[in-house]
């Protein structure tokens, strides 16, 4: 029996538009995608296509541990829909959707990790997301 997914979420008070450019472009990626102030995206390689790959290292500031997570997308549909594999065989997809009045629904259902904390995972993801959702939202100010 396959184990039910989790789902994090977020609202970005962004346009549709532009909350998915920094969603999944790579000089923005590295800007966000961390769960806690201790740990940063030196580096981050996206082919966003069916077929192509991305690779996004985290690490922590202090340099004792760092990890890459990389898959390969199955779909993507522009502002709208993203389906990946990750290389452990694990199933992401992030959807995306413009909100009544300002703002830009993000969801994310992912399979957790065989054997680690369910909780501890969500946790983790939404952390990124809110990241994510603080970086997006500065840069539509600012623009």
């Amino acid at each position: 029996m396959a184990t039910e997914q989790i789902t994090v979420q977020t609202t970005v008070n962004a346009s549709l538009h532009e909350t998915w450019h920094y969603y999944t472009e790579s000089e923005h990626v590295i800007n966000w995608n961390f769960a806690s102030e201790d740990w940063h995206c030196p580096a981050a390689v996206n082919d966003l296509r069916v077929g192509g790959d991305f690779r996004i290292t985290m690490a922590a500031k202090d340099g004792s541990m760092s990890f890459d997570l990389e898959g390969t997308y199955d779909e993507v549909s522009p502002e709208t829909h993203i389906a990946y594999t990750l290389s452990n065989g694990r199933k992401v997809s992030v959807d995306f959707s413009e909100g009544e009045g300002e703002g830009t629904g993000v969801v994310i259902d992912f399979d957790p990790e065989p054997g680690e904390d369910r909780d501890v995972q969500k946790q983790g993801w939404q952390s990124i997301l809110d990241n994510f959702r603080q970086y997006a939202e500065a840069q539509s100010k600012g623009s």
